[in-house]
């Protein structure tokens, strides 16, 4: 690392004791050990500062609330050791902080998602909604390379959608995935015991064919969460729920057909996304920020996972295979 980096590590490291020290003191003091864990977490996860992206007036902001990777709330502790990817938990507590920040009056909501779970794509859709009714702060999205599925799911939330020719959205269903190696166990003489309570409690049991009766059962779920898409985008895109069927049958488009399909108002980058926001709302010479994650852990483990060797392909499959692999609902384009 060259003098910077290790700088940077060293004030990390510092504000951290200090802040564990402080923290410590005041418990003993005050006699509240018990509360030491829940301390803990919000001085770990609830702090978010402002990363200036154009100079302004700071009592009338724009914030650019990011959605990068699979929208999914995987349960790890994200926060602490990364903040290139999507984070759900601490996604949604963004959305809180920019409806309680009165000096912030309006949002740009950058995406480049591929989608991800159906619970995280539409409570992230329901807050969005909640924040423009509660606050009447105007959103505006800006799409990036994709916003497919369900990181189109929640742009639907917008005021007004833009995006490049080039982007990738639509991809506009349920998607359910497993695997099914019955024959390549019966080969090696591998044989999967199961002992259930009852006929369907190893459904997508990835040792057997599925029944008629089981695929019956999970296609009704699938129905439901796709009548649930049609319906955000319906009200989100003041189009006929005929119209929307006709183009959600998980296709793909480009921004170019997007436009024409009414799916996104018009072509641009982030800046043109900003500017429009400021011109259309009365919002010139507005600050616009970031929320950047502001605990002694994101800048520590940032400098650290920067210079980190790459996971081998090995470390890569044991990662994988030592995570659930439950079936799930997805607002996902799977390539």
């Amino acid at each position: 690392m060259n003098r910077k980096r290790w700088t940077a590590l060293a004030i990390a490291a510092a504000l951290f004791i200090i802040s564990v020290l402080v923290n410590a003191v005041g418990i003993l003091l005050s006699d509240k050990s018990e509360t030491w864990s829940k301390n803990w977490l919000s001085l770990m996860e609830d702090s978010f500062s402002e990363e200036v992206i154009e100079d302004g007036d700071p009592l009338k902001k724009i914030v650019v609330l990011e959605v990068n990777g699979v929208i999914e709330d995987t349960g790890e502790a994200e926060t602490f050791f990364s903040s290139s990817f999507y984070n759900h938990q601490a996604f949604l507590k963004m959305i809180k902080q920019v409806k309680e920040d009165d000096s912030v009056k309006a949002i740009v909501l950058r995406i480049n998602s591929p989608g991800g779970g159906v619970v995280e794509s539409a409570e992230v859709h329901n807050q969005l909604l909640k924040l423009k009714k509660e606050t009447k702060k105007p959103i505006y999205v800006s799409m990036g390379a994709m916003a497919a599925s369900g990181g189109y799911y929640i742009a639907t939330a917008g005021d007004k959608l833009f995006a490049s020719p080039e982007t990738i959205t639509g991809s506009i269903g349920v998607i359910m995935q497993s695997i099914n190696y019955e024959g390549l166990a019966k080969k090696y003489g591998v044989e999967l015991v199961t002992i259930k309570s009852g006929p369907y409690k190893d459904i997508m049991n990835p040792a057997r064919k599925m029944t008629d009766a089981e695929q019956e059962i999970l296609q009704r779920l699938i129905n439901q969460s796709y009548e649930g898409f049609v319906d955000v985008i319906v009200e989100g895109r003041k189009l006929s729920e005929e119209a929307v069927r006709k183009l959600a049958d998980g296709r793909i488009y480009d921004g170019r057909q997007a436009k024409a399909l009414q799916l996104i108002d018009e072509f641009g980058y982030l800046d043109d996304t900003i500017a429009a926001l400021k011109k259309e709302h009365r919002l010139s010479g507005a600050q616009v920020v970031k929320y950047v994650s502001d605990t002694p852990w994101s800048s520590l483990f940032g400098v650290i996972s920067n210079n980190a060797k790459p996971e081998t392909e090995a470390s890569e499959l044991i990662r994988l295979l030592s995570r659930p692999s439950s079936p799930r609902l997805m607002y996902l384009f799977s390539e």
